[in-house]
């Protein structure tokens, strides 16, 4: 029997909450996971003066989520609480050392680890409030995030270590508890004031949703593996090598009204991906603006693609594929409100594939709770409107999208046999400050409806069509 009471439990939460904070980073933007009060630099004359004078910040994050499916297909509930602390110290002859843990308990979620009788398949979406390597532990999930060194110059910032990073690829995805954390080295160049390179070389990856750091090519295959092109359940998880992830990019000043960013990330061994967007402003007056832009990707495999037996299903990327994407943007923006109409192709040479452990689609479509990662032969169609309130702070994004995909049953152009879909979100934040700064939550709800064409199966609507998904997202920074 279907249970209303995580209603009231959401109510009672949000009547509670004092601030409402967006759940999402633009990606390209400096990670924002942590909030507190940076470092005194004054006055470093020794490496003990640059601990004793760095900067201690905190969060603390309770997480609520409810997903309701049609009919007698399973409805989840999960309910999460954590903290963690994070520690830099002031820079020291340009070095700075930093380091961050997180940890999260369970509180009443369902029993995450059943799976849905009619279907047999497991909980998509609050299972990744906790640990999805084990489903058992609901009071011990704990995780170094960060441990590294940095060196900031006057043109150079050089990282390496466990850091978090923002890129069209591997990003936050900060959609749950946590975020997703690489390791290895990151280089920041200002050539001048109209130019940036970015250099990346990274080996190891600690995925949203998971408590360790795994090399590469275990990293990918921790989620869902959908089914190979040529139909069969895929299996590369543990049958992949690459010695990392390289990527290089170049991009101009924020603030100039013609920007670009071109990107290429080289997975050893498996597959690369070029990206590149080009995005304009045009002020109408000092509070109005209209703006555009382009995107495309274009993407192969390497060598046999991760895997160099003959199956298919060891492969994460099939070598007769090329993925290629085209994306358009075009809006109006005022002092507090923001339009636009976006459009999406994945073109039928083959499935747009990145590792769903790495981060979220950088596509101008991208709605929060789907992804198009995993399919060819797309258009996507979106609105996204944004709307912050003049006298208090109090913020509104609505989205609306139609994604017209390749039939469900389409192994070759369909990695999780996903319907097409229209899909709704109602997006509510809320911030105040003087005695209640740091306080935040956050309001989500999705709704995905479906479109196809096809008849579906059970296995094709759980947890991915004619489904609501809620979420209300407290935090505490300091």
């Amino acid at each position: 029997m279907k249970r209303p009471y995580y209603l009231i439990q959401l109510i009672l939460l949000v009547i509670s909450s004092v601030e409402i904070f967006a759940q999402h980073q633009n990606l390209h933007e400096r990670p924002e996971t942590w909030q507190g009060k940076m470092q005194d630099s004054s006055t470093i004359n020794t490496v003990s003066d640059a601990f004793k004078k760095g900067s201690v910040q905190g969060h603390f994050r309770h997480f609520s989520m409810y997903t309701h499916n049609k009919g007698e297909l399973s409805d989840y509930n999960g309910h999460a609480i954590g903290g963690g602390l994070k520690f830099e110290s002031a820079p020291f002859r340009k070095v700075q050392f930093g380091v961050s843990g997180f940890y999260i308990f369970n509180l009443i979620s369902s029993d995450l680890s059943l799976k849905d009788r009619i279907t047999d398949l497991p909980n998509r979406y609050e299972i990744a409030l906790f640990d999805i390597t084990d489903l058992s532990n609901v009071d011990n999930i704990d995780r170094l995030e960060e441990l590294y060194l940095r060196y900031k110059g006057q043109k150079t910032e050089i990282t390496f270590g466990k850091q978090l990073i923002n890129t069209p690829f591997i990003n936050l995805q900060d959609g749950r508890m946590r975020p997703t954390e690489v390791e290895g080295l990151n280089v920041e160049y200002q050539i001048s004031n109209k130019l940036k390179i970015m250099a990346y070389y990274l080996y190891k990856i600690s995925p949203r949703s998971t408590v360790v750091y795994y090399d590469i090519a275990s990293s990918i295959g921790i989620y869902s593996s959908g089914l190979a092109t040529d139909g069969q359940k895929s299996n590369y998880a543990g049958q992949l090598s690459s010695k990392g992830v390289f990527m290089l990019a170049a991009q101009n000043a924020k603030k100039a009204n013609f920007q670009y960013k071109v990107w290429n990330m080289f997975v050893e061994n498996i597959f690369n991906t070029s990206f590149a967007q080009l995005d304009y402003s045009i002020d109408l007056s000092s509070q109005s603006s209209v703006f555009g832009g382009v995107q495309g990707i274009y993407q192969t495999a390497i060598n046999h693609g991760g895997n160099n037996n003959g199956r298919l299903s060891n492969k994460y990327y099939d070598p007769s594929q090329t993925a290629k994407t085209l994306g358009a943007q075009i809006g109006w923006a005022k002092k507090y409100s923001k339009f636009s109409i976006n459009y999406n192709r994945i073109f039928s040479t083959g499935r747009y594939l990145m590792p769903r452990e790495w981060g979220r689609d950088p596509f101008y479509t991208f709605m929060p709770r789907e992804r198009n990662e995993g399919l060819g032969d797309v258009n996507a169609f979106v609105i996204h409107f944004d709307y912050r309130q003049k006298s208090i702070p109090l913020f509104f994004k609505t989205s609306l999208g139609y994604f017209d995909l390749p039939n469900p049953n389409n192994a070759a152009l369909n990695k999780y046999s996903m319907p097409s879909y229209t899909q709704v979100n109602v997006d509510l934040a809320y911030k105040f400050a003087k005695k209640l700064r740091g306080f935040d939550i956050h309001l989500l709800y999705v709704y995905k409806k479906n479109m196809s064409k096809v008849p579906l199966t059970p296995s094709q609507m759980l947890n991915k069509v004619e489904m609501g998904n809620l979420n209300v997202i407290t935090n505490f920074h300091f």
